[in-house]
């Protein structure tokens, strides 16, 4: 099993006067012009996954759409467990019930950093991954999706991903 985990594109700054509840604060252009070309570059160096899920949050959500659009991701199904401050191991347990070959989450930091250190073996789950806004890794499992049974085969930066297109 593969698992794609994306870091939602860069947002507006947090303001209570436009986005009261932060949850609704959305991409920037700037945001969407760069997750584009990370998508374009998504899709050149790996396949597409059989199912995404996403946090409910309008950021991570405008993130999928662009996958969906530019990469052919498949249609995003959000997902609580992808909200900011969720155990990572919820997301884990949730993921391990399932089937997928290749599954993509998009969601936030610190909870995606933590996710992918979680998987890894032995020492290298002691310190979490920070993943860059539309930074990506992919990691694979030999069977079901276990802590500490990942394999990293790639983590990058985003102007990686853009460069990759």
């Amino acid at each position: 099993m593969e698992l794609i985990i994306v870091r939602h594109a860069i947002a507006f700054e947090r303001d209570t006067h436009r986005w009261p509840d932060d949850e609704d604060r959305p991409l920037s252009a700037r945001g969407m012009a760069r997750a584009r070309k990370a998508a374009l570059g998504l899709k050149g160096i790996m396949q597409r996954p059989t199912r995404v899920l996403t946090s409910p949050l309008l950021r991570a959500r405008q993130t999928a759409a662009i996958l969906t659009q530019v990469a052919g991701w498949p249609r995003a199904i959000a997902c609580p467990q992808l909200m900011p401050g969720t155990p990572p191991r919820e997301l884990l347990t949730l993921i391990g019930r399932g089937r997928d070959e290749r599954l993509a989450v998009i969601g936030h930091e610190p909870g995606l950093g933590h996710l992918a250190s979680v998987c890894l073996p032995g020492s290298a789950a002691t310190a979490a991954l920070s993943f860059r806004k539309m930074g990506a890794a992919l990691l694979e499992f030999k069977d079901a999706p276990r802590a500490g049974r990942g394999e990293l085969v790639w983590f990058l930066p985003p102007r990686v991903l853009r460069a990759a297109r």
